[in-house]
């Protein structure tokens, strides 16, 4: 088994920046994907932005420029640096992480963009 535990949500101003970070420990053999996921009520889970063990990233297009998903050397912890905040990216915002196959979900964070 593997646990994610993340941090760093809060309230934040439009326009504005905030770090979330995500620590895996457990029973890791090979994290090859890790990311950020994000869900608001009654819809669908989304991708935010996701980093494969190549240190290759992805991101959703209405992030693209504003959000990045750095990683630290053991590939155990990411970050969501989000800049440029949007009322409508308030959200609670879900780590993940593909470890050996299987994968994992943190119990998440809520991100509250408002003035």
């Amino acid at each position: 088994q593997v646990q994610l535990v993340e941090s760093g949500g809060g309230l934040v101003q439009p326009g504005g920046s905030l770090r979330l970070s995500c620590a895996a420990s457990g029973s890791i053999f090979n994290i090859n994907v890790m990311g950020w996921f994000r869900q608001v009520p009654g819809k669908q889970r989304e991708l935010v932005a996701i980093i494969i063990g190549s240190g290759v990233t992805n991101y959703a297009d209405s992030v693209k420029g504003r959000f990045t998903i750095p990683r630290d050397s053991p590939k155990t912890t990411v970050w969501l640096q989000m800049n440029g905040l949007k009322p409508g990216e308030t959200a609670v915002y879900y780590c993940h992480c593909i470890n050996a196959g299987d994968s994992y979900w943190g119990r998440g964070t809520q991100v509250t963009v408002s003035s």
